[in-house]
């Protein structure tokens, strides 16, 4: 402890000069001891995912990424200048196979700056940039999307018109969207054993898609058929735009605790369709869709009453929907796999919330459960839940096929030869039968291999054409 007298000695006028260079001194070497806990942010890796309708670049950071992003022409380039960060990764070796970028080149700028110049292969793109928070495999990532500036090709083909009406040519076959969830820098779950969600679902989506396509009178569809991610708003759009009758999305659950196990299946809740329809009504670009599968009811230029009565319709018709083809689809999935639940659970998810498209979302099991992690890892288990889930869908558009499918036809076609059978009751006769149906009682003996006029009460008789 300094001495009082001593103290009030160097506080003396003429010591203060001196005081002061001290004081300047102790700040600089203040501030070189405490550079290294300013360190700068490192970029650790990198990943580059080409998608249908944009490529998207992750860099994986350990802090705050503070950067600009700009573009520049002659030739086509992307600049990305990251303030006090340091790559310690190499770029040169990102695989960018169908992507618009031709190469990749970085260097240091003034000191502890960096700056990544992407050359492109076009001028027509639309740069943005962001930070992504981590997740079950990621920590803090800086995300650069580039999206064509003309539109998106998935924007486009979402945006593709639908019918004016059923009548307007439908396809003859009942069309099914499968989507894998997640995809991209979202793994989704991850297992025990580290396999990701997004894998699996995949795996899953591409065989029942395989499935559904050997049948005759079905088609289906992906909504992304590699690794990568796309809006869950979008691939409701896509299903519309490709004039989906029943949209489902495919996912494997997890849960904290590894002891939970088995199948589900989903439809949307009420709550959730309440919200989806005020936004569908508050939101004017949503009121030229049409509603009602292929297209038969338009929003547009409505009574806002009568919109809202329409909307309202169309909601319960498809949830309706989603409960029963979503019960034909559990009740086949319990016979190659334990379920979680016994009865089809109903919930907010977004992509449910189509209000012209039935639409189930299915958990193909836990993936946090060690077991079940082993059985959908396994192409044998995969290929049972892909056939159960198609086994349901057909067993619904069977008894309840959309209009104008080849489905539909095939039943009226069945309902006409099952109105042809005729079950005796009491007081009929063979003569008052053939009568009715204006046959003689010869063809009406003929038809049944009947070699006498007596008929009994449930007896079913096939009535020939008149």
């Amino acid at each position: 402890m300094l001495n009082v007298r001593l103290l009030t000695h160097l506080t003396a006028p003429r010591f203060r000069p001196a005081l002061a260079a001290l004081a300047m001194m102790f700040t600089a070497l203040s501030a070189v001891i405490s550079a290294p806990l300013m360190a700068q942010t490192q970029i650790s890796s990198a990943r580059l995912w080409p998608a249908p309708d944009h490529t998207r670049l992750v860099f994986d950071v350990d802090g705050s990424a503070e950067h600009s992003l700009f573009a520049l022409e002659n030739p086509p380039r992307l600049v990305l200048d990251l303030k006090n960060t340091r790559l310690s990764t190499p770029l040169g070796n990102l695989d960018l196979t169908g992507s618009p970028i031709n190469n990749i080149r970085w260097a240091a700028r003034n000191g502890d700056d960096l700056r990544v110049v992407f050359d492109l292969k076009t001028t027509a793109l639309k740069p943005r940039s962001f930070l992504l928070q981590p997740n079950q495999q990621y920590g803090l990532r800086l995300v650069v999307d580039l999206f064509e500036q003309s539109g998106t090709k998935l924007a486009k083909e979402s945006a593709k018109p639908a019918p004016k009406t059923v009548a307007e040519v439908r396809d003859p076959d009942v069309i099914v969207v499968i989507d894998a969830g997640h995809g991209g820098e979202d793994p989704g779950a991850i297992g025990p054993s580290r396999i990701r969600e997004k894998d699996i679902v995949l795996q899953i989506a591409k065989r029942l898609r395989d499935r559904i396509n050997k049948e005759p009178g079905f088609r289906a569809e992906l909504t992304r058929t590699g690794d990568y991610y796309i809006g869950l708003r979008q691939r409701t759009a896509l299903a519309r735009a490709k004039q989906a009758d029943l949209f489902v999305s495919v996912h494997a659950d997890a849960f904290k605790d590894s002891r939970p196990y088995g199948a589900s299946v989903f439809a949307l809740s009420e709550r959730g369709a309440t919200s989806e329809s005020a936004r569908w009504l508050a939101q004017s670009e949503n009121q030229a869709d049409l509603i009602g599968g292929a297209g038969s009811v338009s929003l547009n230029d409505r009574d806002p009453v009568l919109a809202g009565v329409l909307l309202d319709l169309s909601m319960t018709a498809s949830i309706n929907s989603s409960l029963g083809v979503g019960g034909h689809v559990l009740g086949r999935l319990d016979r190659v796999t334990k379920l979680h639940k016994p009865r089809v659970e109903q919930a907010a998810f977004m992509v449910l919330k189509s209000p012209d498209i039935p639409s189930i979302l299915v958990e193909a099991g836990f993936i946090s459960n060690p077991g079940e992690e082993r059985k959908l890892r396994s192409s044998a288990h995969q290929e049972r839940i892909a056939e159960a889930v198609f086994e349901g869908v057909k067993d619904y558009f069977t008894k309840t096929p959309p209009p104008g499918t080849r489905l539909a036809q095939l039943k009226a076609q069945r309902e006409l030869a099952k109105a042809r059978e005729y079950r005796i009751r009491s007081g009929d006769t063979l003569s008052e039968v053939a009568r009715r149906n204006r046959i003689s009682v010869a063809d009406l003996k003929r038809a049944n291999g009947l070699t006498n006029d007596t008929v009994f009460i449930g007896q079913k008789l096939q009535i020939p054409s008149s």
